[in-house]
Formats: structure tokens, C-alpha cells, sequence
């Protein structure tokens, strides 16, 4: 449905008198509610009574299953939420008003069509069920992505963004497609239900050994494109990019690649235990000189290991607002990996909860860095590309003086990626150090431990210059050099409220999303 919609899309404004009839505004709500009611079509394929099991389609190309079904309902919701958020300016005498309408007309247009095909690519990456669609989706979402990362082409630095971006994701698409080739090379399959199986029945071999070597370069490539450890490319990105489209980067590939990971990581793990079974232990690492399949085990605990330490430590460093949440943001990766290796059901609760919380939790405090830069620089974003962007965390003082609620809420977000109870990003934490410990992962829980306290300073930084530093520099900022005003949209203030109460409030009524999160971690062990 969701490819239809976007054929049909093109073919509108192909046609020139369409074009002109179909404002920017339009549009944007228009493809926000083709990814509601495609979020709805998913819904109503949960009623499928053999749904839970999974339904193979397209000749075995994708398999539809429960929890894929949930997950593209969490897509397309997140996704309808970031794209009807975006605002559009309002012109009031300028003199250069049509050159600039026509350039926030295309970008908004482009924006919208790039936002559905990178929602296409998740959606169809976390249903793949062979090597081929997985590799076809995953460069469907990439590229969109990419061609977003320079949407504003006036922007110097947005377009060095998209370079390296793309640069560094052709490197991990290369990964990718070498471990698809080496895992066709010692098989003849490329689907991974038949691979499955193979290793199932073959036990310890060179095939076996094979599979995993194809596998880990796979996995390789994806947690290249999540940037964990190898995080070079994603803050410089962040950073250089417009705020609109970091949301974007930092929510939506990382889920569908992070899903499509646990999925492969369980079936692999279920098919046969004893390849994976860890022979001894040194802080939660398997010892073992030949390669096998508990190597991925062990390369997703180093991971997160050094996404870790590394999202911790060089984050202390940093003045840039959308950099530090770079680094955090890779922080948060490493606790999810942990999740993802420890491999059993409360670990996978755990994984799939921290997924969701991570997911509110940025999605809200980049709509509030987007609110507060609208409102302090009121400048054109759509013809000089990210100016209205809040680059310095300097940019936020004394912000609690002149707007108290956008500051209370972006504080309460920030408390909640550092872990403060009983805030909802607490518990996530809490729930993946408890599965380590109990699993006997105890380097690593302590390690999460130290870095959850030396990364609250970072954020209690951000809030002391919020609540304590006054900045007399942004009074009315901005509305003399223009005659352009822009508005933060009654959904835009919707969101953002609706998800600071959620944050603030989930320890009142936890049991929804807990339980939502068990059904899912035990259907993954059950089928």
C-alpha cells in the first residue's frame, strides 16, 4: 500500500497542473495520513489467526510475523509523528517571497517522498526473510537517507554530512554484501529459513564456520550503519545536518536494523544451542579459538563494550548540542546490544523496551530542540538550509526565564537519558543491568552502571546552563532581518506534550508497555 501511495505520489506531481494546486502543506499532511492508514492495514493483518507463526510472501522473500507487524505499526506512527511535525514558514512582504516559496516547496516535497521511502526500507527490512531482500531493503532505506542528509543544498555543511554519511554507509553495505556472498559460497542458499535449518542439521563444521564468518560480516556492516563502536561518521552528520532530518537519522534506521539484528541473532541461536554455548567465561566474553557461531556473541558484547565507554567518555568533551546526543545516542546502542547479546527472553524484553524508550525519548527532545530554534532564531530555514538550527549548548541560557515549559520539558528528557527514577529511560537501564546480573554478566552490568553515572554529567550540565545562566541575547533575535515568521503547529505542541507526560508519568500505569514488551519477547521464543 505504502508503495502505491508513493508511485501515486510522484505521478501527481509529475503533472504540472496537479502541481500547482497541491500546496506544501497539503502534501505533508497528506503523506503523514497514507503512513497512519498504512500503520491501520497493518493492525488489521494482526487478526490473521496464523499471523503469530508468520506467513511467507513473494516466494519466501519477506516473512510477516507478529512482532513485524507491531514493529511497522511503531514505524509508521513514529514516522507520520516526524513528518507532520516539520513546519512551513509564513510570508508576510518579502520581497524575495516566490524564489523562496518555490525552494521550501521542493523541499518539502523531496522531504516527504524521502521520509516514505526510508519507511518503506524499514519496513521491509524487518519482514526480510532472505539475503536479497535484506540487502535491497536496507539500500532503500540507506539512500533515501543519504539524498536527506544534503536536502538543503545551500548548506555547505549538510552536503558534507550526506558525503561522509554516504561514504561510510557504502563501506557497510560492502560488509553486508560480502557476508551475503561468503554465506551463498559455502550453502547455495539465500534464504535464511533454509539456512537455518542447514546449520540445524550440520553441527560443527567448515560449513558451519563458514556461515558464522558470513554472518559476522553482516553483522558488521549493520553495526557500522548504527555506529556502534565505529561511530567516526555520526556525529559529524548530526551535527551538520538540519534538526529535521537528525530526528529522522537517529530514530528510524536504528530501529529496523536493530530489530532485523535480533531477529537473525534468535533464529540462529534457537536452531542449534550447542554451536553457541559458551565454553568458559572472562566478564561475560566466550573463550574459544575457532570460529563459530558464539563469535557473534562476543563481537556484539565488545560493541557494546566500547559504544559504551566511548559514548560516555569523548561525550563529556563535547559543546555541540546535536554532537553530544551523537555520542549519547551511542551510549544508548551499547545498552541495547547488551540486551541483544545476553539472548534470553528477559534480556529481549528488555532490548525491545529500551528500543521503544529510546525512540520517545529522542523523537521528544529533538522536536523541543526544533521548538526552541524556532523560537530563537526566527530566520528562514528553507532558503539558507539549517540556521534556525541550536547548534551550541551555550545557544540555551537562561532558556527556563524566558520559556519555563519547553525548558521543564527538555529537562525531564534529559533526566531520563541519564537514567533518573522513576522516569521511563530508568527503568529501561534497570531492566538490562538486571538481565546481565542474572545471567552472569557482571563486567558488563558494572560497566553500564559507570557509565550511566559519568554520562548524567553531561546531561546536568545542559540543565544547570538551562536553569541557572541567564543570556540576554535573544531578545526577539531575529525578527528585524526578516519579514518570515514561522510556528510551531498545534501537533507539533501536541507531541511534545503527550510524550513529556508519557515520560514523566509511566511509572503511574507501566503495565501496557511492560506487557506489550513480554508478549513480544516470548513470541520470539515461541515460534
Amino acid at each position: 500500500m505504502l508503495f502505491i501511495s508513493i508511485l501515486l505520489l510522484i505521478m501527481v506531481m509529475a503533472i504540472p497542473s496537479l502541481k500547482t494546486q497541491i500546496s506544501p502543506i497539503l502534501f505533508q499532511r497528506l503523506s503523514s495520513i497514507i503512513l497512519i492508514y498504512a500503520g491501520a492495514l497493518s493492525l488489521n493483518a494482526l487478526y490473521i489467526q496464523s499471523i503469530g507463526s508468520g506467513i511467507g510472501i513473494y516466494s519466501g522473500l519477506f516473512h510477516v510475523t507478529f512482532i513485524s507487524q507491531l514493529l511497522d505499526i511503531f514505524i509508521y506512527i513514529i514516522g507520520a509523528a516526524i513528518l507532520i511535525a516539520r513546519p512551513l514558514p509564513i510570508f508576510v512582504n518579502y520581497t524575495n517571497s516566490s524564489l523562496i516559496e518555490e525552494n521550501n516547496y521542493k523541499n518539502s516535497i523531496e522531504y516527504c517522498l524521502l521520509i516514505m521511502f526510508s519507511t518503506l526500507g524499514a519496513s521491509l527490512l524487518i519482514s526480510s526473510s532472505n539475503l536479497i531482500s535484506m540487502y535491497l531493503s536496507i539500500e532503500l532505506q540507506s539512500f533515501a537517507i543519504y539524498i536527506l542528509s544534503t536536502l538543503y543544498r545551500n548548506s555547505e555543511s549538510a552536503t558534507s554530512a550526506g558525503l561522509k554519511y554516504f561514504l561510510l554507509g557504502s563501506l557497510a553495505s560492502c560488509f553486508i554484501l560480502l557476508g551475503s556472498g561468503l554465506i551463498y559460497t559455502f550453502t547455495g542458499l539465500t534464504n535464511l529459513e533454509s539456512i537455518y535449518n542447514l546449520i540445524s542439521v550440520t553441527g560443527p563444521s567448515q560449513i558451519t564456520q563458514g556461515i558464522a564468518l558470513g554472518f559476522i560480516f553482516i553483522f558488521s556492516g549493520f553495526l557500522l550503519k548504527i555506529a556502534a563502536p565505529l561511530h567516526n561518521w555520526a556525529p559529524d552528520v548530526y551535527d551538520e545536518s538540519p534538526t529535521i532530518v537528525t530526528i529522522w537519522l537517529t530514530i528510524m534506521p536504528k530501529i529496523s536494523i536493530l530489530i532485523f539484528i535480533l531477529e537473525i541473532f534468535t533464529q540462529i541461536t534457537s536452531v542449534n544451542p550447542i554451536l553457541v554455548s559458551l565454553d568458559s567465561m572472562v566478564g561475560g566474553f566466550a573463550i574459544n579459538n575457532t570460529i563459530g557461531l558464539n563469535t557473534i556473541k562476543n563481537l556484539l558484547l565488545i560493541s557494546s563494550l566500547f559504544s559504551l565507554i566511548i559514548g560516555t567518555v569523548v561525550g563529556l568533551a563535547q559543546t555541540k548540542i546535536k554532537r553530544l546526543l551523537a555520542y549519547s545516542t551511542i551510549s544508548h546502542i551499547g545498552f541495547i546490544l547488551l540486551a541483544l547479546a545476553i539472548n534470553s527472553e528477559q534480556s529481549i524484553d528488555s532490548f525491545i523496551f529500551y528500543i521503544i524508550q529510546y525512540t520517545l525519548t529522542n523523537l521528544n527532545t529533538f522536536l523541543i530542540l526544533l521548538a526552541i530554534g524556532y523560537i530563537l532564531n526566527n530566520k528562514n530555514i528553507f532558503n539558507k538550509g539549517s540556521e534556525k538550527d541550536i547548534k551550541y549548548i551555550s545557544e540555551l541560557k537562561g532558556l527556563f526565564f524566558s520559556n519555563p515549559i519547553l525548558s521543564i520539558s527538555l529537562t525531564i528528557c534529559l533526566l531520563s537519558m541519564a537514567g533518573t527514577p522513576p522516569l521511563l529511560g530508568f527503568f529501561s537501564k534497570q531492566f538490562v543491568l538486571y538481565s546481565a546480573i542474572e545471567s552472569g554478566y557482571y563486567f558488563m552490568a558494572i560497566s553500564g552502571i559507570l557509565v550511566s553515572i559519568i554520562s548524567a554529567s553531561y546531561y546536568l550540565r545542559i540543565i544547570r546552563i538551562l536553569h541557572t545562566e541567564v543570556n540576554n541575547s535573544f531578545k526577539a533575535e531575529g525578527h528585524n532581518e526578516t519579514n518570515t515568521t514561522v510556528g510551531i503547529s498545534n501537533i507539533h505542541s501536541l507531541l511534545m506534550s503527550s510524550l513529556t507526560l508519557l515520560i514523566l508519568f509511566f511509572v503511574l500505569r507501566p503495565s501496557i508497555l511492560l506487557k506489550s514488551t513480554q508478549l513480544l519477547s516470548l513470541t520470539l521464543y515461541s515460534y
